[in-house]
């Protein structure tokens, strides 16, 4: 998810009843990044998701 998309996520979380469900969160924007950033953005996410996986 972009930081600019959180509320959004979080309330998609609330509504189909998981509140407290955790996603990656990357800058904004996606779309017109470039292969550069999106690798890196790429990167941050794996990292994040090997957080959000593998710490309780």
């Amino acid at each position: 998810m972009t930081n600019k998309f959180v509320s959004a996520a979080e309330l998609m979380g609330k509504v189909l009843g998981a509140s407290d469900y955790k996603f990656a969160i990357i800058d904004h924007p996606v779309s017109s990044a470039s292969d550069a950033e999106l690798a890196e953005k790429a990167g941050r996410v794996v990292e994040l998701v090997e957080e959000l996986v593998l710490k309780p």
